[in-house]
């Protein structure tokens, strides 16, 4: 993936050392003060160089990251942990590169044949190339646009990471519609070795991260991982659907009595003629074996009849 982030090669120094300069700084202010009219004078630029070099200071924690502008030129990005002091005239906006959970509520879409189904997805996200990030994409502008209890116009992580959120929510909602639009809910109107969404697994699921790659590139955002978090049919075909589902199960299961009635009595008959319990001719055969039929496939407990007559009375 092309990138323009580079790592920032200005100036940067320990923080701790500037913190000890900044001391022996504002005790030569103290001191001269207290020497006269031009210990005053030297005395107030000291402490405005001071007051300046007050906010070069930057610290960074494990997996974030501080984008460096210069008068509204990109100067680079750093990434390195540990405290600085960095020149005081760079805008310095920070950014977290941990990742983060996106679970948003499930959505109504048409699936390959046109049936509305609902489906919700589960991403995890992270920042990858922090230039795209902040100057590709609007970010800051809807970062800066976000109220909070201070009022709007300001920059803070919280507000940037949550305007990358909106991003990577709708771009979501999008590649979520078009994968649904791939495949059929279930195999019913479609051949049993066709992907479906409720069979397709790790495939839909690669698909859709991949998908989600595509559309998030441009903003500098990877996908970590997505999955197919919830899938249903919308309310207004599910009982429709259920009735369906039950009744492929009747049948089913119908289609295996009848496969396992039919085998028990073929082992009946055949056990019966071959240790020669009873001698059966064609009707006997065939009477023997509807009443087995009717006992085997009955959904009910078969009532037994005597019979005090003949077998053809």
């Amino acid at each position: 993936m092309e990138t323009k982030e580079f790592n920032f090669k200005g100036f940067k120094t320990s923080g701790f050392l500037m913190i000890f300069l900044e001391i022996v700084l504002l005790a030569a202010v103290v001191w001269l003060f207290l020497q006269g009219i031009w210990g005053i004078i030297a005395s107030i630029t000291l402490f405005l160089f001071w007051l300046v070099f007050l906010f070069g200071f930057t610290k960074l924690e494990p997996n974030e990251a501080v984008v460096m502008i210069f008068f509204g030129k990109y100067k680079g990005v750093l990434k390195e942990t540990g405290f600085f002091w960095v020149n005081p005239f760079i805008t310095k906006k920070r950014l977290s590169l941990r990742a983060r959970n996106l679970n948003p509520n499930p959505i109504k879409v048409n699936d390959k044949v046109g049936n509305p189904v609902l489906i919700g997805l589960v991403l995890v996200w992270k920042l990858k190339d922090t230039y795209k990030a902040m100057f590709e994409i609007d970010s800051q502008t809807i970062a800066a646009s976000t109220p909070n209890t201070v009022g709007t116009g300001t920059f803070s992580v919280s507000k940037q990471m949550n305007a990358f959120e909106n991003f990577v929510d709708v771009q979501s909602d999008a590649a979520l519609r078009l994968i649904a639009g791939k495949y059929t809910y279930d195999s019913s109107l479609v051949s049993d070795d066709e992907i479906t969404l409720r069979s397709g697994g790790d495939i839909v699921n690669d698909d859709l991260q991949e998908e989600l790659n595509k559309r998030l590139e441009m903003a500098g955002i990877e996908i970590v991982e997505a999955r197919i978090n919830y899938l249903a049919y919308a309310p207004e075909i599910a009982a429709v659907m259920l009735r369906r589902q039950q009744a492929e199960a009747i049948i089913a299961a119908r289609e295996k009595i009848v496969e396992g009635a039919v085998t028990m009595v073929k082992m009946a008959l055949d056990k019966i003629e071959d240790e020669d319990i009873v001698e059966l001719d064609a009707d006997k055969k065939a009477a023997m074996v509807s009443n087995l039929l009717v006992v085997l496939c009955a959904d009910e407990s078969a009532q037994p009849v005597l019979n005090t007559g003949s077998l053809y009375q």
